[in-house]
């Protein structure tokens, strides 16, 4: 009977226990433990956004060894320097009533429209519980249009077999820098890439380092298309940037094409040459020359010759056929003044021509380097751009002074015949427009006229010849701008004359003085003559 008794006793207390526990279990519902994620349901790309993880604990039971997880979206960069999207809280006790909240901040990124789930979770144990229970939650940001443009520009109608240069433009206008930006290009089948601006070795990949807020910039690709008549192509690029090793779009756009026969083929000749390299103040002549290359005739055609470039001296625009008005870039050829444009009939060909100068000077600082104008000639379906290559310029100063801090000289100064005086020459070389190197300075000495051994800088590249009695100062490498402001060398030698009785006026010091240098941008050889250098000039 005992037995029996204690078998009951035990089997009651088993049932309350069991009884208390689903009792207690039947309390954490949803909304016993409630938790949420407060965000905004947009952003704009690459904006700071903060999470608030808010969660209360509307049941009568302690909540213990309570972990709090949040997971930021994919692509986010966190504002705490901590690169893991995984960020955890240890929580002791959530008391019956307690409300809490947590904040994370980050930076999203993505495409337009992409949705962005941030996740958070908090698991629990209840007093006098054993069994653990997790609530779980989400929350969903739609990504807004970034202020990033990207775009290809490159005409609806290509040509086969005809080199077509097309551009990639990006531009940033959103309020913070980005970096590590990278820009591919897919060409479509049947393209064959030919070069690039900013050159690439990859052919189709491209990297930013930093693209500020309101800057941007271009990729220039140039290839031929081959395929049928009629046929579509269609070019796709992308831009992204690289967040913890991983490539994260952020814009793409694409641009198709149709593939039409040539009809039209342009060229030009200037100054007769169709390779010309120009200089600073040259008078251009142009010759376009067209060619109907198809099947069909063409009638009462139009050209537009857009000229552009800040070297072009646009008021010395002269032309007997076009059209232009004084100052304007652009010159227009019809078929009333061209017969070969009223009808062009299949092999035809016809000419224009137009002649612009070049300027002698212009600003240098804000205008850099690797000088060159351009004539885009626009007709019918055929567009052709002749870029021409612009030469630096190279100016020399050469001076004599009798009283000067350098050397110090003696003799006498008007000269007389028969003594000895003593001049020091200094040289000032400037360049303008492109990079130069090789730059030498050559001048001749004359008989009655010698070295005294003094020069300076002493580590000069000096030489002299005392056969040919050339003087040869080599300079090296002069930059595009130096020697405008300063940063040129200078360089001074000291020489004596001995003027015989009747040579004393207007004595001769240094003849054949000149400059040279190639240029690195046109590849050629630039040389600048002045002046004999004579007493009359010298600055006592």
């Amino acid at each position: 009977m005992r037995k029996l008794f204690s078998l009951i006793l035990l089997t009651s207390f088993a049932l309350a226990s069991f009884a208390f526990w689903y009792w207690q279990k039947g309390n954490f519902s949803k909304e016993t433990l409630r938790i949420e994620i407060l965000a905004p349901d947009t952003v704009r790309f690459g904006e700071e956004i903060e999470y608030l993880v808010k969660f209360k604990n509307n049941g009568d039971i302690n909540l213990e060894d309570a972990r709090l997880i949040f997971e930021f979206p994919e692509n986010s960069l966190p504002l705490d320097d901590n690169e893991s999207l995984l960020r955890e809280q240890l929580i002791e006790v959530i008391y019956p009533g307690q409300e809490s909240i947590f904040s994370y901040k980050a930076k999203l990124f993505g495409v337009e429209n992409e949705k962005k789930i941030a996740k958070a979770a908090l698991n629990y144990r209840p007093k006098n519980l054993k069994g653990r229970f997790e609530s779980l939650t989400t929350k969903t940001v739609v990504l807004q249009t970034a202020s990033l443009n990207f775009e290809i520009d490159i005409p609806s109608k290509v040509e086969i077999g005809k080199e077509v240069k097309f551009s990639i433009n990006y531009f940033s206008n959103i309020d913070y820098p980005l970096s590590d930006l990278k820009i591919f290009v897919d060409y479509p089948v049947g393209f064959e890439f030919l070069h690039a601006k900013p050159a690439t070795p990859e052919k189709n990949e491209w990297s930013i380092p930093f693209l500020n807020k309101t800057e941007g910039g271009r990729l220039e690709v140039s290839g031929i298309f081959s395929g049928n008549v009629g046929e579509g192509r269609l070019i796709k690029a992308r831009i992204g940037i690289w967040l913890q090793d991983k490539f994260v779009l952020l814009k793409e756009t694409s641009r198709g094409i149709e593939l039409i026969k040539p009809s039209i083929f342009i060229t030009h000749l200037i100054n007769g040459n169709p390779q010309y390299v120009a200089s600073p103040g040259d008078m251009l002549h142009y010759e376009i020359i067209f060619k109907n290359i198809g099947q069909d005739t063409f009638k009462d055609l139009f050209m537009v010759v857009k000229l552009e470039g800040r070297v072009y001296d646009y008021e010395s625009i002269k032309s007997l056929t076009g059209i232009f008005k004084p100052g304007d870039s652009s010159i227009i050829f019809d078929s009333k003044a061209v017969p070969a444009l009223k009808i062009l009939g299949p092999q035809d060909e016809g000419r224009v021509e137009f002649w612009v100068q070049l300027r002698s000077d212009w600003d240098v600082v804000k205008e850099g380097q690797n000088q060159k104008v351009s004539a885009i000639v626009i007709l019918s379906q055929a567009r052709e751009e002749f870029v021409t290559k612009v030469s630096s310029k190279l100016e020399l100063v050469s001076k004599a002074y009798f009283n000067d801090e350098v050397f110090g000289n003696s003799g006498p100064f008007p000269l007389e015949g028969g003594k000895e005086t003593t001049f020091t020459v200094i040289w000032r070389i400037k360049n303008f427009y492109n990079d130069v190197n090789n730059v030498k300075i050559r001048a001749k000495l004359p008989s009655n006229v010698n070295l005294t051994g003094k020069v300076f800088p002493e580590n000069a590249k000096f030489t002299f010849d005392s056969q040919s009695r050339e003087l040869v100062w080599e300079v090296g490498q002069l930059q595009a701008g130096q020697g405008l402001t300063d940063g040129a060398p200078n360089f001074a030698f000291q020489v004596s004359v001995l003027p015989e009785t009747g040579q004393e006026k207007n004595f001769l010091i240094l003849e054949n003085i000149r400059v040279s240098a190639e240029d690195e941008w046109t590849d050629t050889l630039l040389e600048t003559k002045i002046p004999d250098l004579r007493t009359d000039a010298i600055n006592s």
